[in-house]
């Protein structure tokens, strides 16, 4: 199998100029739109949609790897990490501290240069204890042996890519990282889809390829936006579209340098991400404002840590048995916890089945978000 390295163009990328300068116009527009929308609002609710932001990223980034992250914990860290005071902080473990602390690095620092010493801090951070899973890998170093990106139960495997060799990282990685630093390298969002290409080919460590990607990628998105502030998480919209990401890899990896169909596919997920976005700001947004307006109304730590959870974004419809799971009590205690937010004005029962009401959280004055309205 011939593979996008060995052609003779690598890494000499071509892609159909037309055909991406619409694509790349379009999602222009659409960051534009965002930032116009932001301007309006105040610095602590634009704070507050950066934590959420980049909660999902680190969360997300890990589960398309199958890590699964403590969300309230990743986002208390980057709340603490931001100076961001946020309702019920959590304790973080260092591990998820240190996840947190290379992601901001990569967005908060975004004009350092991209260095192998700095990679390599990012990939110790993902594997402290020197193992994946229960297999010792090479870590803070690139790898030393061949990579393969695998599936299937063992003896039926199914090879997806073959990476090039040992011997080749050193000078592949410094071909990139000449790319990615230099000054006459154009910081748009092509270069964010170029780099996270780019950098998944050449696979150079023993695991991890695809999160410090994606945190490549995300650096190179600051660079463009020139900010540190992050407003959509390219992550989370690539975990919801796991499937056909990793596809259009594996088909990218097998062609030639003319990478015209990865581009249109990483541009459409970011118009994805910039769209999704929308429900983040406005959650951000209804979450502060709750909170302004019930400022008086005295709350138990129960029904705080609750309504929190729906208001950030929870997905199931507010009804008593729910509560009762999410606060660990009995069905006869959730109740009365909803019956006091009934009569103190903060919920609303919706209209529907009698046995099992729902409830809308009332934000402010005609403003009530019902929660599980999608389903």
């Amino acid at each position: 199998m011939k593979y996008i390295y060995n052609y003779p163009q690598w890494p000499d990328f071509t892609w159909d100029q037309a055909l991406i300068s619409n694509i790349l116009a379009k999602i222009n527009k659409e960051a534009g739109f965002l930032s116009g929308r932001l301007s309006t609002i105040g610095l602590d609710a634009r704070m507050g949609a950066v934590v959420e932001t980049v909660t999902h990223d680190i969360v997300s980034s890990s589960e398309i790897e199958g890590v699964v992250l403590n969300t309230n914990e990743v986002r208390s860290s980057v709340a603490r990490r931001l100076g961001i005071v946020i309702p019920h902080s959590q304790d973080s473990s260092r591990y998820i501290d240190g996840i947190v602390e290379m992601m901001l690095d990569a967005t908060v620092n975004y004009k350092k240069p991209l260095t192998n010493e700095r990679l390599f801090g990012w990939h110790n951070v993902l594997f402290p204890g020197g193992r994946s899973g229960i297999n010792i890998i090479d870590v803070a170093k690139y790898r030393s042996g061949g990579m393969k990106v695998v599936s299937g139960i063992l003896g039926k495997e199914k090879v997806h890519y073959v990476a090039p060799s040992p011997d080749r990282l050193e000078k592949e990685m410094n071909t990139f990282l000449d790319w990615f630093n230099d000054s006459n390298t154009t910081c748009n969002y092509l270069k964010s889809a170029i780099a996270h290409l780019w950098f998944v080919c050449i696979h150079p460590f023993d695991d991890g390829n695809g999160r410090i990607g994606r945190a490549i990628s995300d650096m190179a998105l600051s660079q463009a936006d020139d900010s540190q502030m992050r407003y959509f998480s390219m992550s989370k919209q690539i975990n919801k579209d796991k499937k056909s990401y990793y596809d259009i890899l594996e088909r990218t990896q097998k062609r030639g340098c003319d990478i015209t169909e990865w581009l249109s596919w990483y541009l459409g997920c970011m118009s994805r991400a910039i769209s999704a976005s929308d429900t983040i700001l406005s959650r951000v947004l209804n979450k502060a404002i709750f909170w302004q307006t019930h400022a008086g109304t005295p709350f138990t730590d129960r029904i705080q840590t609750v309504l929190n959870i729906y208001l950030d974004g929870y997905e199931g419809k507010l009804t008593a048995k729910n509560w009762a799971n999410l606060s660990k009590v009995s069905l006869d205690t959730a109740a009365r916890d909803i019956k006091y937010l009934v009569d103190t004005g903060i919920l609303i029962p919706q209209p529907g089945n009698v046995r099992n009401v729902s409830y809308g959280i009332c934000c402010s004055d005609g403003n009530t978000i019902i929660p599980g309205n999608s389903d």
